[in-house]
């Protein structure tokens, strides 16, 4: 049987993201000012067709699939990243010199978040991206300087995203003490933390593996939109 994670957004779309998902059983989305993320049963002719059809804007849109996808028309591939997948099992708790506050963020922090974000770049930060829940952060002198939350919740499985740290306070374990709190909350929740990096992102990769985190496997993440027929 297929894994979870080998199709991670259908699956969310279709468990702990479902009162964000748009579609049918042939293709689900998120609202454009959620998440670019779609999700497709299997990357069919078929499938692809019902998405065009359903969805409400022209992109661009996120497709995550364990092997690479050939896009019919009418779509346009626009770029693809390799992305490691990495679970967190068994997490490695170690003593932090400087213990952060971390405060849970709400709607009034949204135009800090996407600030920080545009700033940043950790992947896909819209406006209501919040509401896909549990984003929590760091302040130094009133002002947000880093941060994480919860993206994809393919259950049993939740994913850890927009961890980013504003780069006049990198080097002071941030990040490091935001993902620790993230998977604390995944555990307590019976589920099983898992992240994505991209495959060049060679010191995230160290830092999630140093607090417990292992790769799964190489997964494609396909930047697509509609092409004018």
């Amino acid at each position: 049987m297929e894994h979870l994670l080998d199709n991670p957004a259908w699956n969310a779309l279709c468990s702990g993201n479902n009162s964000l998902s748009n579609g049918n059983q042939f293709a689900k989305y998120f609202s454009p000012d959620v998440s670019p993320f779609t999700g497709l049963p299997a990357a069919t002719v078929e499938n692809f067709q019902h998405l065009h059809e359903i969805t409400p804007v022209d992109g661009p849109f996120g497709l995550m699939t364990p092997v690479k996808v050939d896009f019919p028309q009418p779509w346009k591939m626009l770029r693809e990243m390799d992305i490691v997948q990495m679970v967190c099992e068994n997490p490695i708790e170690r003593p932090m010199a400087n213990q952060a506050e971390i405060i849970p963020l709400t709607e009034q922090n949204v135009p800090e978040m996407l600030a920080l974000t545009k700033l940043t770049n950790p992947g896909p930060f819209l406006r209501r991206t919040i509401e896909m829940g549990h984003y929590r952060g760091i302040f130094k002198e009133g002002k947000l300087v880093a941060m994480a939350g919860q993206r994809l919740n393919p259950v049993p499985y939740a994913e850890i995203s927009a961890v980013c740290t504003h780069p006049d306070h990198l080097g002071k374990g941030y990040a490091a003490q935001l993902l620790l709190d993230q998977i604390r909350r995944i555990k307590a929740a019976r589920q099983i933390p898992f992240l994505n990096a991209l495959t060049t992102n060679i010191r995230a990769i160290k830092l999630y593996e140093s607090i417990g985190f292992t790769v799964r496997k190489e997964i494609f993440i396909s930047i697509f939109q509609k092409a004018e027929r």
